[in-house]
């Protein structure tokens, strides 16, 4: 399936997410350390510099471009993998966690586990997934019960009801590529904006099979050829299925799917939560008007929901006058065939490579799929996340890292005090409750303190389709049991076995997964200069997240509150607009801009991060200086490791995917932000007339 459960586990960019995920009724469980017999310690290795010398491009000074001084040697001598859009640092920390996931998910097998235990569901859910005759023999049976529910619908009532029926979890108000689902719309669930006493019910915009509304509207040429094949694949996807009038029917659909394009709030607005509305009951029949809300609610198990908050209201008014204006046969044959897509990949050959040739090799240049099992190890982790990551941490993650990771969090989080103080443009006492955001800041190293209970989910190791819609289900159902109660301030959003890191406003806590942990991010050999350079500045990254154009609206506790002074707010607005135009300058491809306001939020946090990271990785060093090693200081190491951490190569339709529709800067631009720090320019002598030198009234300071 192609819809996305709440836990990410694959290998994404740096992200920040607005609030928690999935595990109000965890039930408690021994920490990670205890689950199994941890990691046998080894012997201290030689230090190492934990560079890459050999991918460095010597024939460009760095003051030119500092990010192919240090990668471009690598990208040269690097082909993109035929099964990936992109490769880079995060791809190879990926497939180390991958490899070891296999060896997990192989063992579980081989054991033979008891029937209803986690290593059972692992073991069961890969077999399925693996079984292609089964899913060959089995044809469309599988999804035929959601076929023949959607061609049903007899008024738009039942059309409600349906929609309602498959109403699921699966997006997230920040996450940029989780913005919207193919369903009408999704649900979330966290505290409330204004009470985080008590966790509140979010629903956003949904309804397109594309990344997002840029896709269907762009007058960009490269776009308009991605709508044609577009079309090609809905009609494909039908006729394959034995749909009569299939041609006619993707032509509605796309009609259809263009004007809930049209009604979509961008990117750019929905990053803004001050367009958040709460919502009674009431309201929404009043202020969206078209769908029938208490036929919808009642099916979605949101009946005895008083209030609901709409993240973006005019989109959400949007979507339910189209229920009523358009044809309801459009809105029948356009679920038959997200009904189809979404579970495509788990459906016979002829079904999964249809999906692929689009979802793959359309939208981001993919030429081959992934071999089976890789593909098969992503959903095991996707449905059962917390059940590998359990094992996962205590076979790979020491506890001597997580004290040295946790060690690393602490010096950076006690930069900010003496940051904040000596701001020059900020009130008294905004200061105090900038301070009292850190203090009270909640970090978590590798792996969560409870775990999630799979015990009422049946996995059978001859029913993939049906496997990955009963997680979906439990997801969604584990979302709604959270309703009215009190969130988690420690629950997860991502895998321990996740390449990532995540910042969570509403929670005002930090997860740094044990995945992203290793080396050349994390290596507990490395000179600190690498460290610091490269984990270091992405947990000040995700540190900072609290205090960039999103987080700064949120208080200590998670609230929506303004704690700025006006004066303060406007110095604040004026250094991420010259931020903003700073990133909106850069090209990756001809025409193709970032945009800065987009990706304002990620950039200050890479930006004040990386200062951060400096400054505690200078102390770490007790007043001395770093030796010089390969001929390189240690400054000259630490931003060094940044830019590789950075490092990537991606193809054009990848890239442009993520220009358009995400958050985060491609990561050659996101190595630039040296060019606003005053210890790189010192560090590498930059001078006026070389292309990334900014004169220091010019250089950039937020934080």
């Amino acid at each position: 399936m192609r819809t996305t459960f709440r836990r990410a586990s694959g290998p994404t960019l740096l992200a920040m997410v607005i609030c928690a995920s999935v595990a109000c009724s965890r039930t408690p469980s021994p920490s990670a350390a205890d689950a199994a017999t941890p990691p046998a310690a080894t012997a201290p290795a030689a230090p190492v510099i934990g560079i890459d010398l050999a991918g460095l491009d010597k024939t460009v000074q760095p003051g030119n471009d500092f990010e192919q001084y240090a990668n471009g040697g690598w990208r040269n001598a690097t082909e993109i993998p035929a099964d990936r859009s992109s490769t880079g640092m995060f791809l190879k920390v990926f497939e180390k966690a991958e490899q070891r996931t296999a060896e997990l998910v192989r063992n579980a097998a081989a054991s033979n586990p008891a029937a209803g235990s986690d290593e059972r569901r692992i073991a069961d859910y890969y077999a399925a997934f693996m079984d292609e005759a089964a899913i060959e023999q089995a044809g469309l049976a599988p999804v035929q019960a959601e076929i023949d529910r959607a061609n049903a619908i007899a008024d738009k009532t039942a059309l409600a009801k349906e929609l309602g029926a498959g109403l699921r979890a699966d997006v997230d108000p920040l996450n940029a590529t989780d913005y919207d689902t193919d369903r009408l719309f999704g649900l979330f669930v966290s505290q409330g904006l204004d009470d985080p006493s008590r966790n509140t019910a979010y629903l956003l915009q949904g309804g397109l099979g594309m990344p997002n509304r840029d896709y269907y509207l762009s007058g960009e040429k490269a776009m308009a050829d991605i709508r044609d094949k577009y079309k090609a694949y809905i009609a494909a996807l039908l006729t394959q299925a034995g749909i009569d009038g299939a041609d006619a029917k993707a032509r509605a659909i796309y009609a259809l799917e263009e004007k809930i394009a049209r009604a979509h709030a961008s990117v750019v607005e929905t990053s803004d939560v001050h367009n958040a509305r709460a919502w009674s009951r009431e309201d929404f029949a009043r202020k969206a008007p078209g769908l029938d809300w208490e036929a919808y609610f009642a099916a979605a198990g949101l009946g005895e929901q008083a209030s609901i908050t709409a993240w973006q209201p005019g989109a959400i008014t949007g979507l339910s006058a189209l229920v009523a204006s358009q044809p309801l046969q459009a809105w029948k044959d356009w679920m038959v065939f997200h009904a189809l897509d979404r579970s495509a990949s788990l459906l016979p050959k002829a079904y999964a490579d249809l999906s692929f040739g689009f979802h793959g090799t359309t939208l981001y240049g993919i030429p081959q799929q992934r071999e089976r099992s890789k593909r098969a190890l992503g959903a095991v982790g996707n449905a059962l996340g917390d059940a590998v990551g359990k094992i996962y941490v205590a076979k790979y993650f020491p506890a001597s890292s997580r004290d040295q990771v946790q060690q690393m969090v602490s010096n950076l989080l006690a930069e900010f005090p003496a940051r904040i103080d000596a701001l020059d443009w900020m009130d008294p006492a905004t200061k105090e409750k900038a301070k009292a955001t850190v203090t009270s800041m909640k970090v978590s190293v590798g792996y969560p303190e409870t775990w999630r209970d799979y015990s009422q989910l049946e996995i059978r190791p001859d029913d993939a389709l049906g496997n990955a819609q009963r997680a979906e289900l439990a997801e969604y159902r584990h979302q709604l049991a959270k309703l009215g109660q009190a969130p988690d301030r420690g629950e997860w959003w991502m895998t321990p076995q996740t390449v990532n890191a995540v910042n969570l406003p509403l929670q005002n806590a930090l997860n740094f997964p044990a995945a992203i942990l290793e080396a050349p991010f994390f290596d507990p050999n490395a000179d600190a200069a690498a460290n610091y350079g490269a984990i270091g500045a992405v947990i000040g990254h995700e540190i900072v997240h609290g205090f960039d154009n999103l987080g700064a609206d949120f208080d200590a506790d998670g609230r929506l509150f303004n704690w700025w002074t006006k004066e303060d707010l406007a110095h604040f607005d004026a250094a991420g607009k010259e931020l903003a135009e700073q990133y909106s300058a850069y090209e990756p491809l001809p025409g193709l801009h970032i945009n800065g306001q987009q990706t304002l939020g990620e950039n200050i946090a890479d930006l004040a991060g990386l200062e951060v990271a400096y400054q505690a990785y200078r102390k770490s060093l007790g007043g001395a200086e770093a030796p010089v090693i390969e001929g390189l200081t240690g400054d000259q190491r630490f931003f060094l490791a940044f830019a590789q951490a950075w490092r990537g190569k991606m193809r054009d339709a990848a890239l442009r995917s993520q220009v358009v529709g995400g958050v985060h800067a491609p990561g050659r631009y996101r190595a630039m932000t040296v060019r606003n720090i005053d210890a790189w320019y010192d560090a590498w002598g930059a001078q006026e007339g070389q292309a990334m030198y900014l004169a220091p009234q010019d250089r950039i300071r937020i934080w």
